[in-house]
């Protein structure tokens, strides 16, 4: 009996959901944040999608947004011509980054000392954490606005991506090493560590080469145009998403299609698997994320899998249960920190 995929729901956010990013797995679990057209990140508890806090202090729209490996800092990038760095933690603003254009992408270096930038002004900008006042380091060569930039090779080589270019470069020497050229618009780019992976979607392509070389790997077609792509850490599967509102799930080593869901009400513009590769995360045009199981059916997080009744077919949906304080507890850290990043509680539904 085939069983059914029952995402969860994280509302929220009042505009389009566009970038999202898990943290490493921490002592307290992994978390989630998200970039929306509202202005607000969001951070979440990474396997329960429950909600944390917004970072209030952008003035536009908020067009990345990451997290560094153990979760106490985060970095967001606008259209206000601004980076920010928090403290995750508590939601305090770190710094401001200013910048001469929109802001489209950031990253943090393993260590968190440094943040990678990049945006419509076509510069790339590596920021020393520890000097803000001083100037960052710029790199130029990309040709129009730059849509993603990540560190690869543990630091030493950046990967970025413009409009239907990728480009590969020397941390060191600030130089390109190398290019890859695209018929049509790059939508979305993903660096795997392990096994130096890079994901990189365009019209109906998902992408994977080498991220030292460039050199590819294999790619696959999907039915609609896909805005964002992500592999399973033991590189067993693959999930995407589009226009077409559906993620689609595919086997890593085959090609073959193994599932799709449409589960959104809008283009869905993001999706990434968690760090310990149970669940994935997809952002969409209709303002919601939503948590999916990679294997349907096991209990994990909100979902507990429930033996059915006789030809019931209702074997994975998820039970949510508050301790009976919780929602006075949440009430009360609302009030108490109205004038801090935490506002009213956008819910989990199943």
């Amino acid at each position: 009996m085939a069983m059914r995929q029952t995402p969860l729901t994280c509302s929220g956010h009042t505009r389009p959901v566009v970038d999202l990013a898990f943290s490493g797995i921490t002592p307290y679990g992994y978390f989630l944040i998200s970039a929306c057209k509202d202005g607000k990140p969001m951070l979440r508890q990474g396997d329960t999608g429950d909600w944390i806090g917004t970072f209030l202090g952008h003035k536009g729209a908020v067009w990345g947004a990451t997290l560094n490996k153990d979760a106490t800092k985060a970095a967001t990038a606008a259209a206000d011509f601004t980076a920010k760095v928090w403290d995750a933690v508590s939601g305090d603003e770190l710094m401001t980054l200013a910048h001469k254009h929109i802001v489209k992408t950031v990253d943090f270096t393993q260590d968190s000392n440094y943040l990678l930038t990049g945006g419509q002004d076509k510069l790339l900008r590596i920021y020393d954490l520890n000097k803000p006042e001083a100037d960052p380091k710029e790199i130029s060569g990309h040709t129009s606005g730059i849509k993603k930039a990540l560190w690869c090779s543990e630091d030493k080589q950046i990967l970025s991506a413009d409009d239907k270019t990728v480009r590969l470069w020397d941390h060191a020497t600030m130089t390109e090493v190398k290019s890859l050229n695209f018929n049509m618009s790059v939508s979305s780019m993903e660096y795997i560590p392990e096994g130096e992976i890079l994901v990189i979607t365009y019209g109906r392509s998902i992408a994977f080469h080498s991220a030292v070389s460039l050199d590819p790997i294999k790619s696959f077609e999907a039915p609609a145009t896909i805005n964002s792509a992500s592999l399973h850490p033991e590189k067993e599967f693959l999930v995407a998403g589009g226009e077409d509102f559906k993620l689609y799930k595919y086997d890593y080593n085959s090609g073959e299609e193994l599932e799709s869901y449409k589960g959104h009400f809008g283009p869905i513009h993001c999706v990434r698997f968690s760090p310990d590769g149970e669940l994935y995360a997809s952002g969409s045009e209709d303002g919601t994320l939503r948590l999916w199981q990679t294997v349907v059916g096991k209990t994990y997080g909100l979902w507990k899998c429930v033996l059915p009744e006789e030809d019931s077919g209702d074997l994975a949906k998820p039970k949510i249960s508050f301790p009976e304080t919780a929602e006075e507890e949440l009430e009360e850290i609302a009030s108490e920190n109205s004038d801090s990043i935490y506002s009213s509680t956008p819910e989990v539904k199943a």
